[in-house]
C-alpha cells in the first residue's frame, strides 16, 4: 500500500448532519421503531430472528404493506439485533428487551449515532456479499451444512469484489469532477476490463454484464442503509434473457442500465472502513490546526478544488497578516518539494486581502520569495512595487515550471507554458542554464522533452547539460 498514490481528500458533511442522515435512513429508522415496539410478548427464534407469527405485527408498526412487507420487517429486526438496539434476554425462551444502544439514538451525540449506523452498514455489506437464499435452498438438505463447493460462490471473492467496487466508487467521488452519479456498466467495467484493453471481447462484455446485474442486486440492498442513491436497472431490459451482451451504450440510454452515487453518509462510511483497513484517507479540514508547513506540504498533490477548500478553512482560523507571514516562512527552502510549496503559498495568498500587504513587502528582497511577492502586490493594486531584476524573473520562471512539474507532470498545460516561454524570450536557454536554482537542470531537461520543435528541444537539452555541469552534477 505504501507505493500506492495518496487518495484525494474527501469533503465531509458535519457529523451533526451525518447523524441526522443516519437516523433518517429507512433501515436504521425502522430498526429503531421495532426496538421501541418490542416488549415482554415479543419472541425470537434461535438465531435472534423475529418469529414468523409476529412479522405481520412488526410490518404494521412500520406501516409496510404488500408482498415484501414481512421481508422488510424481518430485515429491520435483524439490524436492530445486530446493532444492539435489541438484546436477547433468554435464548431458550426467545425473550428480548431494548438494548443499550437504543438510548444512544435519542440521547447520544452525533458520534454515538454514527457508531450505531456503521455497525448497521457492516451487517448490510455482509448480506450484500451473500447470494440469493433461494439458491442455497436446493444446495442443502435438512440439517446438513452448506456445501459452498456446490455453489458458484466464493465468500471471500464476493466480499473482495464488492469492496473493490466501493473503493472505485469512493475514488471516483473524491476526485475532481466526480460528484455525479456513475453508470452501473462503467462501475462494473472498472473491475473487469483491463486498463490496457482496447475493444473488449464478447467474453469480457458478458462478464461486465454479469457483474452489472450482481451490482444491481447489491446496491438495492445498500440503498436503504443510506450508503448510496441508486437507480436500478430498468426491468424492461431484463425481460429478454436470450439477448446478446450489450455493446457500447448510447449516452441517452445509459441511465436505464442503472446509476449509483455515494451519499454524504456513504462517503463517511466508506472512509471509516478505509481508515479501519489502515489506509491513509485524508479529509478536507485535517490540516486546519496544523502549521503552514503542514498545509503547504499536505495540499501539494491535492486536486485544485480540495486544495482551495483546505486552504480556505486554514485561513479562516487565522488573522490575515499573521497567516501570510507564516505561509511565506514555510515556503522557503531549496529541497525538491520547495517549488510546489511556493506555488501553494502563492495560491493561498491569493485568498488573502490587502491586510497581508506588509508581510509581502517584508520579503521583496528575498531571493526565493521576492518574485511571488511582486506578483501578489501588483495583482492587488499596491503602489511602489519595485520592478524585478532579470535574475529574479528567470529564477521565478524556473521555480514555477518546477512546481508545475511536481504537481501535474508532463501535462498539456505545462507544454503550452514551455512553448510560450521559448517563443516569448529570445535566447531564453542561453540565460536560463545560469539560474542558481536547484531545479534548473531538471526543468531544462523537461522543456527539452516537452517542446515539439526539435531545434528548440535540442537547445533546451544543451542548456540542461550546462546547468548540470555548473552545479557539479
Amino acid at each position: 500500500m505504501s507505493d500506492s498514490p495518496p487518495l484525494p481528500p474527501v469533503r465531509l458533511t458535519s457529523e451533526a448532519e451525518l447523524a441526522r442522515d443516519a437516523l433518517a435512513t429507512p433501515l436504521l429508522s425502522r430498526a429503531a421503531r421495532l426496538a421501541r415496539w418490542a416488549g415482554p410478548d415479543t419472541r425470537v427464534g434461535a438465531g435472534g430472528e423475529l418469529v414468523e407469527e409476529q412479522l405481520a405485527g412488526a410490518a404494521d408498526v412500520l406501516g409496510l404493506t404488500g408482498d415484501d412487507a414481512a421481508a422488510f420487517a424481518s430485515e429491520a429486526w435483524r439490524i436492530a439485533v445486530d446493532t444492539g438496539l435489541v438484546e436477547i434476554v433468554d435464548e431458550d425462551e426467545g425473550t428480548v428487551a431494548a438494548g443499550a444502544e437504543l438510548a444512544l439514538l435519542t440521547s447520544g451525540g452525533p458520534q454515538d449515532v454514527l457508531g450505531v449506523w456503521l455497525v448497521a452498514l457492516e451487517a448490510v455489506l455482509a448480506d450484500a456479499s451473500v447470494p440469493d437464499l433461494d439458491e442455497l435452498v436446493g444446495a442443502v438438505e435438512d440439517g446438513a451444512e452448506v456445501d459452498l463447493s456446490s455453489l458458484d460462490w466464493d465468500p471471500e471473492a464476493e466480499a473482495e469484489f464488492l469492496d473493490g467496487v466501493l473503493g472505485n466508487l469512493y475514488l471516483l467521488t473524491v476526485s475532481d469532477g466526480g460528484d455525479g452519479p456513475v453508470p452501473l456498466p462503467a462501475l462494473a467495467a472498472s473491475m473487469i476490463v483491463p486498463d490496457d484493453m482496447g475493444d473488449p471481447s464478447n467474453d469480457v462484455l458478458e462478464q461486465v454484464s454479469d457483474a452489472m446485474m450482481r451490482l444491481d442486486d447489491q446496491f438495492r440492498l445498500l440503498a436503504p442503509v443510506g450508503l448510496v442513491d441508486f437507480q436500478p436497472v430498468d426491468e424492461a431490459l431484463m425481460a429478454d434473457t436470450d439477448e446478446e451482451p450489450a455493446g457500447p451504450l448510447d449516452e441517452t440510454d445509459v441511465s436505464r442500465y442503472g446509476m449509483v452515487q455515494l451519499t454524504p453518509l456513504g462517503l463517511y462510511g466508506l472512509r471509516a472502513r478505509l481508515l479501519e483497513a489502515g489506509l491513509s484517507v485524508p479529509a478536507v479540514g485535517d490540516l486546519v490546526d496544523k502549521g503552514a508547513d503542514a498545509l503547504l506540504d499536505g495540499t501539494g498533490l491535492f486536486p485544485p478544488a480540495a486544495a482551495q477548500a483546505e486552504t480556505e478553512q486554514w485561513l479562516a482560523r487565522r488573522e490575515p497578516l499573521a497567516a501570510a507571514r507564516e505561509l511565506l516562512a514555510a515556503a522557503r527552502g531549496g529541497d525538491a518539494g520547495a517549488p510546489l510549496r511556493r506555488l501553494r503559498c502563492q495560491q493561498a495568498l491569493s485568498l488573502v486581502g490587502r491586510e497581508a500587504e506588509p508581510a509581502l513587502r517584508e520579503v521583496l528582497d528575498d531571493a526565493e520569495l521576492g518574485g511571488l511577492a511582486r506578483v501578489w502586490l501588483s495583482e492587488h493594486g499596491a503602489a511602489d512595487v519595485p520592478p524585478p531584476s532579470e535574475v529574479m524573473i528567470f529564477w521565478l520562471t524556473i521555480d514555477t515550471v518546477a512546481a508545475q512539474l511536481a504537481a501535474e507532470g508532463n501535462s498539456a498545460e505545462l507544454q503550452g507554458l514551455v512553448e510560450g516561454l521559448a517563443q516569448q524570450h529570445g535566447g531564453f536557454f542561453a540565460t536560463a542554464w545560469r539560474v542558481d536554482h536547484p531545479a534548473t537542470p531538471d526543468v531544462l531537461e523537461a522543456m527539452g522533452r516537452l517542446h515539439p520543435d526539435k531545434k528548440v528541444a535540442k537547445e533546451a537539452r544543451k542548456a540542461a547539460f550546462k546547468a548540470r555541469s555548473q552545479q557539479g552534477g
